[in-house]
């Protein structure tokens, strides 16, 4: 007797992704681009440029401008378009002295530190290093973002850890700004980071707290262009 033929049904079709609304995938554009600089400050750009670059209509282009310039990322002029704002003194030493408030506060709170937090943090160094050798400098900006944000959020305090969140973009911008202007600093930051693990690993509050100090104020004379 024949074995019987192969089934020849056709495969399930998969359910057709669903793309972000309009506006959403304007937003996204626009902000990834100022926050790894390809929309440099003092860069203006037009609805019906932007609105040709993600394919849409200038209606959503106009929601999602209106909703970047509310972040403070941009400056919208009727008629004309919308200034991408570059990052002025005041905004560079408010986000230092915040994170200095917060992350003095959370390198002291990470000691003694979980087998967790360590693992967590050896982690985040090593994608740092492998991400540098690449020479993806927005990736590495937000590692190094999320190596902080973790000591941040291990300190326990929801209160702390919403306003750090809060200042995500400037310090990502900052960040790729520093990079850009101070490749050398790329290997500089990873060693001040492996420097405020061991501190951490070692039960040493205080000696983490004086890495963080370090850390995190120098990156307000980088970014000012003030380094001798």
């Amino acid at each position: 007797m024949p074995a019987p033929a192969p089934s020849t049904s056709p495969a399930p079709a998969r359910p057709p992704v669903k793309r972000p609304p309009a506006a959403e995938r304007v937003y996204t554009h626009v902000k990834d681009a100022v926050l790894d600089r390809r929309y440099e400050g003092g860069t203006l750009l037009t609805e019906g440029s932007l609105a040709e670059a993600v394919g849409v209509s200038r209606t959503p282009v106009r929601e999602a401008l209106l909703r970047l310039e509310v972040e403070g990322l941009i400056k919208l002029y009727p008629k004309k378009g919308a200034l991408v704002l570059a990052v002025s003194a005041q905004e560079i030493a408010d986000v230092v002295e915040t994170r200095l408030l917060v992350e003095e506060f959370a390198a002291r709170k990470a000691v003694p530190a979980s087998a967790q937090l360590i693992s967590r943090l050896e982690g985040l160094l090593e994608e740092q290093r492998q991400l540098s050798e690449a020479g993806d400098l927005a990736a590495v900006s937000v590692k190094d973002r999320c190596f902080h944000a973790e000591i941040v959020r291990h300190a326990g305090n929801e209160i702390l850890s919403r306003l750090y969140d809060q200042l995500r973009d400037r310090q990502l911008r900052m960040g790729v700004a520093v990079m850009e202007a101070h490749p050398g600093r790329i290997a500089a930051n990873i060693a001040e980071h492996s420097e405020l693990l061991e501190a951490i690993r070692a039960g040493d509050a205080e000696g983490a707290a004086q890495v963080v100090r370090r850390h995190v104020s120098r990156v307000k004379v980088l970014v000012r262009g003030e380094d001798r």
